[in-house]
């Protein structure tokens, strides 16, 4: 994966993740460190840290790509990634924020802090981690107002495993550069429907040899991965808020509402009305 410049919330100044941003991350004598950023074209290479991390995304969808599974994590949302997890992050939205924060591994932790999850953030938390909007770097002692603050914030995060997400957030990423290429056609053409025997003639294979190709990769046929690759651009379009439910069915390929609607609660445990109604209420 390319490795891509991400932006900060302080706008007009371009930081990039490279191994010098996260020595000052992993810093022993650091034990909280922030780092905010625009939604505007993310991406990172394989690395991991000494801490543990908690995105959270405001606006959009982001892709983490951990221990060879393919991550979604919607707006609205926060993922915890433990300390030492190998890991990558990428994104394509346009619009909305996402937010990083890196905490020291305490000796005696609870549970939730050694499991790699997304879950949904309420109100209380959400509100919580935009209040820290403009703050960047270190987070020490010396300033008892933010150190207490943040270290509040990771305080709580057990709370919140009843909001855990379904599975569908998860699926394997293909390691062979064919399927990785119709994946990328597939996101791209999203709205028509492609069968099988199409997109194997389209990549000058047969069809036996794709099919193959899915269950040795990824442990899913083709339909159960197009499925997956549909949901995970209603969950874009659903952040945007900028479609009704009825165009974005159709801009995903679903020549119905109701057939829309159906797989989406089949594939996430809730109808796409109530995802949509849990990311916009109380938003402004």
């Amino acid at each position: 994966m390319q490795k891509q410049n991400i932006l900060p919330l302080k706008k007009h100044k371009t930081m990039l993740f490279d191994q010098f941003f996260f020595d000052e991350v992993d810093k022993s004598k650091v034990h909280f460190y922030i780092q905010h950023a625009h939604l505007d074209t993310i991406g990172t290479r394989i690395h991991q840290h000494k801490k543990a991390q908690l995105l959270y995304a405001e606006g959009g969808i982001v892709h983490v790509f951990v221990n060879d599974k393919h991550w979604y994590l919607p707006a609205r949302c926060f993922m915890w990634i433990p300390a030492n997890t190998p890991h990558s992050i990428l994104t394509n939205s346009k619009t909305g924020d996402l937010y990083n924060f890196y905490f020291k591994t305490e000796k005696e932790e609870n549970d939730f802090y050694s499991i790699t999850n997304i879950y949904y953030t309420n109100e209380l938390l959400r509100e919580m981690i935009l209040y820290t909007k403009n703050w960047s770097g270190s987070i020490s002692e010396k300033d008892p107002a933010k150190y207490d603050f943040v270290k509040a914030i990771r305080s709580i995060l057990p709370e919140m495993e009843s909001n855990k997400l379904p599975a569908f957030i998860q699926h394997p990423f293909p390691k062979d550069q064919k399927l990785i290429d119709i994946a990328q056609f597939l996101m791209k053409n999203i709205e028509k429907n492609y069968s099988i025997d199409e997109i194997a003639q389209q990549f000058g294979l047969s069809t036996r040899t794709l099919s193959r190709k899915f269950k040795d990769n990824m442990g899913m046929n083709y339909v159960r991965f197009l499925r997956s690759l549909r949901i995970t651009k209603s969950l874009e379009l659903i952040a945007e808020n900028k479609y009704n439910m009825y165009e974005i069915a159709m801009l995903v390929g679903y020549n119905s509402l109701s057939s829309f609607s159906n797989i989406f609660q089949k594939v996430s445990g809730i109808r796409p009305t109530e995802y949509a109604q849990l990311l916009h209420t109380k938003k402004q």
